[in-house]
């Protein structure tokens, strides 16, 4: 499923431009690809939200609509303002939707892992984005990791995933993806009964280690 992204063209280029245009919420941005020469365009902000709202995120395939024509792309990359966080650039790229493209997806932890729960620990995420390789149609919109077996050893790495159909790893096969956290309180161990006893202050009348007993 595609989603329609509406474009303008014929924007001027530079550093005012572009803010007067973020500042009348116009996103610059450029779409490039195989077979066509850069075009300038602008996004509108809410549509550019909208368009990437779904569950496939900044991965949706699009169909850009830049003047007479229309693209099927791809966010390539996306800039944001340092201190704001809002979009300040988007780059599209054309792609063909028969032909594998690489992609980092969104991994997404399924299950209790009932053995780690009971020993104090927590699953825990190694990253949260994974790449891979796959028809630009067949893009999976997370990669789904079922912790339920886990321990307090498990180590989940790239080459243990069951990734769906068509869809191959861009990853290290040897990458940590989840793994098992202990926590403070897990590994924290009671006192030794004569570890205690050695931090007890001595009994009333008796001399404490070191005092000379008193003269007759």
């Amino acid at each position: 499923m595609t989603t329609t992204l509406k474009t303008n063209v014929g924007r001027t280029t530079g550093s005012p431009e572009a803010r007067r245009l973020r500042g009348a919420d116009h996103i610059p941005a450029v779409i490039y690809g195989a077979g066509m020469s850069p075009v300038a365009i602008t996004v509108e902000r809410r549509d550019l939200r909208i368009a990437l709202s779904g569950p496939a995120g900044t991965n949706t395939i699009l169909e850009l609509q830049v003047a007479d024509k229309t693209y099927p792309a791809i966010v390539k990359d996306m800039q944001r303002d340092p201190v704001k966080r809002n979009v300040s650039h988007v780059d599209f790229m054309q792609i063909d939707l028969s032909k594998e493209i690489v992609m980092s997806v969104p991994i997404h932890l399924t299950g209790t892992a009932k053995a780690v729960v009971q020993e104090g620990g927590l699953v825990d995420p190694a990253v949260d984005r994974i790449e891979i390789r796959a028809a630009a149609n067949n893009i999976p919109n997370e990669i789904v990791i079922d912790v339920t077996d886990m321990n307090m050893h498990s180590i989940i790495r790239m080459e243990d995933i069951v990734l769906p159909k068509g869809v191959t790893a861009v990853s290290d096969p040897d990458l940590v993806v989840v793994t098992v956290l202990v926590t403070s309180t897990q590994s924290d161990k009671p006192a030794a009964a004569g570890e205690a006893a050695a931090g007890e202050a001595p009994a009333a009348g008796a001399p404490a280690a070191g005092d000379k007993p008193a003269a007759s």
